[in-house]
């Protein structure tokens, strides 16, 4: 009996230290993707009603009921670890093996998002309850592992990155009448203070590491293994590319990679490494091209697009246009972020701290105008000059509680669907 009131003592002791990290001090030295598994086993288990009745509806302008609090409160244990990766002084590495190539699994990155997606319903609970630490110790935690989520290298991750990052900056939009300018001035130094943002050109080497020499060196295997037939050596080519090419994005079932290049290649295993060394030298140009800064990007990003396109190699013209897309994203994540740092200045210091932040994108500081939801004044919109994705990129700052709209990109400014409000 002794025995097991100890032990029920110990877990009391664990319990009360995961579900609150106020006033807590952290060790730095830990690999910070540990601190995130770590969550992940403690993270709720939620019924799809309960899911369904905390995500998938609106509930800014609402009372929040007691059973959202009991639900959000779940996450106590979660965040406890993902606010202390947050402190650490060491790089986060994933441990995740890639020799699989293109069927690498990376199944941290859903939960990641998961976890931003919560971090927002959490800072409308904090500020609703007057917890201005909490909301931001739950967005910067968030943010933290917006950032870390990409450092192994893939174009996945960094897309899954910029739209946490996104979900974050709108968070702070539509709440910025109820965070303190102090909580405010304290979410822009520790956006300045994460881990560095991983970017588009840097996912380049390790996307060709990825695919291209994966690809290569299963092709060299099956040529080894196949010396005198090469139709053997073929359909194993057929087995690998059918297996990663599931078609343009937001199409279902697979697409048409192999039938171009078994055409283009002669019906030839050497054919199609022949395509793949040329493919090789728009890798390093692309890199180049990506990391510019948007004038200089522009310009020389039309005429590598043209060549891309008018190429007749497979590898090329279907596999390389993912890159140009995924700088539009990341341009528009630079851009948000830049209007959260510039709302913060206009609360802070006025017209004119406003007018000190620039857009990147452009060349002078964002247009600034009053914004009106059904009549009244409720905040104000920031636009930008960069239009890129057929819209100029926008984001709402709500300085006035009221009926809940949408804050950024081209439906900023209108209302939430009827559906996500009940």
């Amino acid at each position: 009996m002794k025995r097991l009131k100890s032990l029920s003592f110990c877990l009391l002791l664990i319990t009360a230290a995961g579900a609150s990290s106020r006033g807590d001090s952290f060790r730095t030295d830990i690999n910070p993707a540990l601190r995130y598994y770590q969550g992940y086993l403690v993270a709720p288990d939620l019924s799809k009603e309960e899911h369904d009745y905390l995500f998938n509806r609106e509930w800014r302008g609402q009372k929040l009921p007691e059973r959202f609090a009991e639900l959000i409160a779940k996450y106590d244990k979660e965040f406890y670890q993902v606010r202390a990766a947050a402190h650490a002084t060491v790089p986060c590495d994933w441990g995740i093996d890639m020799t699989p190539g293109p069927a690498t699994l990376l199944p941290q990155l859903a939960r990641n998002k998961a976890i931003a997606q919560a971090a927002k319903l959490r800072t409308l609970w904090d500020l609703h309850n007057g917890k201005q630490v909490e909301a931001r110790d739950d967005l910067l935690g968030a943010f933290a592992l917006a950032r870390n989520c990409s450092r192994d290298g893939t174009l996945i991750a960094a897309l899954v990155q910029i739209a946490m990052e996104n979900i974050i900056c709108n968070a702070v939009a539509e709440n910025f009448y109820q965070l303190a300018p102090e909580t405010l001035d304290q979410l822009v130094a520790g956006f300045d203070a994460a881990p560095a943002r991983g970017t588009v050109a840097g996912c380049i080497p390790t996307e060709k590491t990825f695919f291209h020499d994966w690809l290569v060196g299963k092709i060299v295997q099956l040529q080894k293994q196949y010396p005198a037939t090469d139709a053997k050596a073929m359909d194993g080519i057929r087995e690998l590319v059918v297996g990663f090419d599931t078609g343009e994005e937001g199409q279902t079932g697979p697409g048409h990679l192999w039938e171009q290049l078994a055409k283009a290649s002669g019906g030839t295993s050497h054919g199609i490494v022949r395509l793949l060394g040329e493919a090789e030298t728009y890798y390093a140009r692309a890199e180049r091209i990506l990391a510019l800064p948007r004038g200089q990007y522009d310009e020389q990003i039309k005429p590598f697009a043209a060549e891309i396109q008018k190429s007749a190699n497979p590898l090329v013209s279907q596999l390389l246009p993912a890159w140009e897309k995924c700088r539009m994203r990341e341009f528009a994540t630079l851009v948000a972020q830049q209007m959260v740092r510039a709302a913060v200045q206009y609360k802070l210091h006025g017209e004119g701290g406003f007018k000190n932040v620039m857009d990147p994108c452009g060349d002078e500081a964002f247009t600034f105008e009053r914004f009106a939801f059904e009549g009244v004044d409720r905040g104000f919109k920031l636009k930008s000059a960069y239009a890129a994705r057929g819209f100029p990129e926008a984001l709402i700052f709500v300085e006035r509680d009221g009926p809940p709209f949408q804050v950024n990109g081209d439906k900023a400014g209108r209302p939430v669907p009827a559906a996500s409000t009940k």
